[in-house]
């Protein structure tokens, strides 16, 4: 009877560790960090009698005998994976803050750009305004001046600056000019003209 109920302590003993262990495994799977703590319970559940004095009093005529060596082994692979699984999901973390800083960073530096590109088209639109109004002042010079003034003044020009001016000054203004000017520098004047009047869109 003797021999029978140590045989049942023993297997009450074994069981519960073995159904830790395969508790411990799963969690391993899922790396969430809960299995190494599990491992070391369940190596302190199955320490020697003589390891459980420092733990707050238990009664060593009621702990289990050690556990056979491959389960050790076995508690200290887990206890392993579960220490890797620890530091590669440190890692990530890590790694996913400084993409988060990076992130944030571009996302300045776009918004930098962003202004100058804004800041550079107000100055070139201003830029624009300004040389458009200078051109309708000298436009209205040019219309003020009596026509062979203003024909002596489109004969030393170049034909396609000219044109500029004579396609901006009234019609009538513009033929007094063309009217004082040598043949062949009105006649140049005109295909510059036409050719832009051929590209303008027709609608």
């Amino acid at each position: 009877m003797k021999d029978s109920s140590r045989s049942k302590r023993a297997s009450g003993a074994v069981l519960p560790v073995i159904a830790g262990l395969f508790l411990a495994s799963g969690l391993i799977r899922f790396g969430d960090g809960t299995a190494q703590a599990l491992a070391q319970e369940l190596q302190e559940m199955t320490a020697p009698a003589g390891d459980s004095g420092t733990d707050g009093g238990h009664d060593t005529a009621t702990d289990p005998c050690p556990p056979p060596a491959d389960i050790a082994d076995l508690l200290e692979a887990l206890k392993t994976r579960a220490a890797e699984l620890d530091a590669r999901e440190a890692a990530l973390n890590d790694r996913a803050a400084t993409l988060d800083i990076a992130g944030e960073e571009i996302a300045q530096q776009m918004a930098s750009l962003q202004a100058a590109e804004d800041s550079l088209k107000s100055t070139l639109a201003l830029a624009d305004q300004a040389a458009e109004n200078d051109v309708a002042r000298l436009t209205a010079v040019y219309e003020s001046m009596k026509p062979e003034e203003a024909s002596a003044l489109f004969a030393q020009m170049d034909p396609e600056f000219a044109a500029g001016f004579l396609g901006r000054m009234r019609p009538d203004l513009a033929a007094a000019v063309m009217s004082g000017l040598e043949p062949n520098v009105a006649y140049s004047i005109s295909v510059i003209l036409a050719g832009r009047n051929a590209r303008a869109p027709k609608e």
